[in-house]
């Protein structure tokens, strides 16, 4: 492309909230196009457009929309806010539309102000005014009960079957007939068992392991799905729809009808069940020496929990599985197999703690644990990716289209930053040069029990390349496999049943099961990874929402905390109690005049000298939340009561006190790489023990989880109130009763800032709508967003949403080069880097 030579493209728009865009065009071989503000049109994210694009001195690429081809979002879900006798409007919280959707009263259906509604757009701005109608009035927006629905229409994540597909999942028995037992090997006498969570309805995999005198004999028997939803069907086409499951807190919205999910597809127990079946041998060293794959019919023995499993590995006698004790004990045993030599060839292994979130019948969450990880979760994901394994590799073999599910090699410059974080916190030896995973493996050693493990096993996981679906073998870099599919989950995640379509294909003789083009698998992986990353984005989004609702009866509580990450305008910090992160902004740091050291990644004060690093612990106050976006503010605990009440001032004078407290923050990306069984493969490579209906269980007999945690709210047990000696290097602390005063301050202003609140919005049908004078919306919803728009810049999003123009990492090396700072510094003095400034410059 000659320099300002236009050249017209097809492709995806993203929005930034800011007001420009980034345009990925399909062709992959462009990179991402910046579109200043006054060039986005009327364009909302993820739109389909036409741009010219031209090429500027530096080489980067300008683009300006010509047209929309295509609208992504057709239905919003927001709070109605009546602005005159005659109109009122969705508030453009996520800045994602470019400007608020005007909804005539004569099509709102009654609802009143401030109440949550579904609204179809009936008019783009194009077209004349953004406008739409109201189609369904979803209740009160403060209703915790209402932030599923929300999310879930936000997202255009499909809820409701059609008809069609219903008719169809109706049609089957509860259970198999002989006539489906034909041409199928019987293994209904084997001790089959399922292990699974203690809340999980939907059982996609069952296994069996039996010692031989040359190693052990692993049966994985996986439920039959493409026997029942053919392709083409209703049904076939609302899964690939969905593409996956999605798990909120006591509640699913599943990929497939619940008479097939829960019922004639899920491996139930005592009952028969059609299934196909990864038949594998090994050796005692773990090396697999021989695998055959057939259509089966199984009957489980024993539905087993986690915490069973546990408990009889740790020598605990359970009398209703003493008929499968002797297969739990031997799929433990092949486990320890696999698991050390997977990890002595290289995989990682990311210990990064869950957070279990306590629901009650209101939607309320009433208390925020950490879920535990037990070897009985280990257990199962290692026969899981075993026969993942084997899988791909038969259908290498093939050489034929097939789907696999890649990961590929971390991007330099993501390690380089991975490198300066481990060196701030003491780490010397390089990451680069040598086998990388196993230098990572020795980092992660190296910080083993240390306060700031957690911090480095998220930063890792944070550094890692986003894994995909693609006909193209690149391997799997976190697990260390050079053939990975997925083969365990096909009831809940579509591109399972793809890879079952294609076994079948090969295995049976005469078979009705056609083969895929090479070209179909592409859009197939394209769009079941956003999926994929839609519904990953949807789950963190509860996730936040609901922690945020759980501060909300903290506020003024004092939490000890460790500094995660700090950036120009303020430290994140996690809570050590909750696994909760929040922001302390820069103005609540100190009077002082912080300089950002982007070298150190730390914050130094230019008068005292004192600094903020990650790894710190620090004690924290929370001073505010945002439960619409999900947000959490702490103010150091020294300046509790100053800080809230420049918060309060804030809000009565410009109603922007929520503005101040999450300016810097924005949207979260995606996961990272991913493993065979869990339900949305959270943690890159690994196979997810907790996943289906809610979170894992806590290991029975254990008391990490304790009574203590339920009942500790509002009044909070000794163990919390006097926790360790915070932050000894702080000049600024005062004594312990000036925080006590601070603390009851913060609750009285609180109450204020609450009070005014109310009155403030009352009045909000007085408010134009072209002002736009409701309160802003943040950019960084936690440390997880930030670090993801810092290491993947604010573009990458596109990846995980876009349905014909999905995108892998290597082209989007520019992104961050096109990233706005604009009132970035928040009031820091960024330090002079010895290396050249331009890549960090922005427009």
């Amino acid at each position: 492309m000659k320099s300002k030579t236009p050249r017209m493209l097809e492709g995806l728009i993203k929005r930034h909230p800011d007001g420009f865009g980034f345009f990925i065009p399909d062709d992959k071989e462009i990179p991402d196009v910046y579109v200043p503000q006054h060039a986005m049109k009327s364009a909302m994210t993820n739109d389909r457009a036409t741009i010219t694009v031209e090429k500027e001195r530096d080489g980067r690429l300008r683009g300006e929309i010509i047209r929309i081809t295509e609208r992504a979002q057709k239905r919003v879900a927001g709070k109605f806010t009546r602005v005159s006798d005659n109109w009122g409007i969705i508030k453009d919280e996520g800045r994602g539309w470019g400007k608020d959707l005007r909804i005539p009263l004569d099509k709102s259906k009654n609802a009143k102000d401030g109440e949550l509604v579904e609204a179809q757009i009936t008019q783009f701005p194009d077209e004349g005014n953004f406008e739409g109608e109201v189609l369904s009035i979803i209740g009160d927006a403060s209703d915790p009960l209402n932030d599923i629905k929300r999310i879930v229409i936000g997202s255009n994540i499909p809820e409701h079957f059609s008809k069609e597909t219903l008719a169809e999942a109706s049609v089957f028995d509860k259970n198999p007939s002989e006539k489906d037992f034909k041409g199928r090997k019987d293994l209904r006498d084997l001790p089959i068992i399922t292990i699974d969570g203690a809340t999980a309805k939907d059982f996609d995999d069952a296994v069996f392991v039996e010692m031989t005198d040359r190693g052990f004999h692993l049966y994985v028997a996986i439920a039959d799905v493409s026997h029942y939803v053919k392709v083409g069907s209703s049904m076939d086409k609302e899964a690939y729809e969905r593409g996956t499951s999605v798990y909120f807190p006591n509640f699913v919205i599943p990929m497939l009808p619940e008479g097939l999910s829960n019922g004639l597809c899920s491996l139930n127990p005592h009952v028969p069940r059609l299934a196909l079946v990864a038949d594998m041998h090994f050796d005692f060293t773990g090396e697999m020496t021989a695998s055959t794959f057939y259509e089966g019919v199984i009957e489980s023995k024993a539905r087993v929990t986690y915490g069973e499993a546990q408990e009889l590995i740790d020598g605990s006698e359970i009398e209703k599985l003493d008929h499968v004790k002797s297969t739990i004990f031997h799929c433990a045993d092949l486990a320890k197999v696999l698991m050390a030599k997977r990890f002595k060839e290289g995989s990682l292994d990311l210990e990064v703690p869950e957070t279990e979130l306590v629901i009650d019948g209101a939607g309320n969450p009433v208390d925020v644990i950490r879920s535990e990880r037990l070897f009985a979760h280990r257990l199962i994901e290692e026969l899981m990716l075993a026969a993942n394994v084997a899988v791909a590799k038969f259908l290498a073999k093939q050489e034929i289209p097939a789907f696999y599910r890649v990961h590929e090699v971390p991007d330099g410059e993501k390690i380089s930053n991975l490198q300066k974080y481990m060196e701030n916190l003491g780490y010397k030896a390089q990451l680069e040069g040598g086998k990388l995973q196993k230098r990572l493996t020795r980092a992660l050693q190296e910080f083993s029990g240390k306060p700031e493990s957690q911090i480095i096993h998220i930063l890792t996981l944070r550094s890692m390349s986003q894994a995909k679906y693609t006909p193209n073998n690149l391997g799997h870099f976190g697990l260390g496999f050079d053939f990975y599919t997925h083969f365990t989950s096909p009831i809940r995640r579509y591109p399972d049943l793809i890879v079952h379509r294609l076994l079948k294909n090969r295995i049976l003789k005469n078979s009705s099961y056609n083969l895929m083009s090479e070209e179909d698998l592409t859009t197939a992986g394209t769009w079941l990874s956003a999926c994929e990353q839609r519904s990953a984005k949807a789950e963190r989004q509860i996730q936040a929402i609901k922690k945020a609702r759980f501060m909300q009866n903290l506020i003024g509580e004092s939490f000890e905390g460790l500094i995660s990450s700090v950036t120009k305008f303020g430290v994140f910090v996690l809570l050590r109690e909750f696994n909760i992160d929040g922001l302390i902004r820069l103005d609540d740091l100190g009077s002082d005049k912080w300089e950002f050291d982007e070298e150190t990644l730390t914050l130094i004060a230019k008068r005292s000298g004192f600094k903020y690093q990650m790894g710190d612990t620090i004690r924290v106050t929370v001073s505010m939340v945002d439960i619409e976006q999900g947000q959490i503010n702490f103010v150091r605990e020294k300046s509790a009561s100053e800080s809230t009440a420049k918060a309060h001032s804030s809000t009565k004078g410009s109603h922007k006190a929520k503005s101040k407290g999450f300016d810097k923050r924005s949207e979260s990306k995606g996961e990272k790489f991913s493993g065979g069984r869990g339900k949305k493969d959270k943690y890159s490579f690994k196979e997810k023990g907790a996943r289906k209906s809610g979170a894992p269980e806590a290991k029975k007999g254990k008391k990490k989880y304790s009574d203590e945690s339920y009942e500790s709210r509002p009044q909070r047990s000794a163990r919390h109130q006097h926790s360790e000696k915070s932050y000894q290097k702080d000049p600024y602390q005062k004594p312990e009763s000036e925080n006590k005063s601070a603390t009851s301050q913060i609750r009285s202003i609180s109450s204020l800032v609450k009070n005014f609140t109310e009155r403030s919005n009352s009045s909000s049908s007085e408010r134009s709508e072209s002002g736009r004078d409701y309160t802003p919306k943040p950019r960084y919803a936690s440390l997880s967003d930030y670090l993801d728009q810092r290491k993947k810049g604010p573009n990458d999003e596109a990846k995980s949403e876009s349905k014909p123009a999905f995108r892998s990492t290597e082209n989007r090396k520019n992104s961050e080069k096109r990233r706005s700072s604009e009132n970035d510094s928040g009031g820091v003095r960024k330090a002079r880097s010895q290396k050249s400034g331009r890549g960090h410059k922005s427009r």
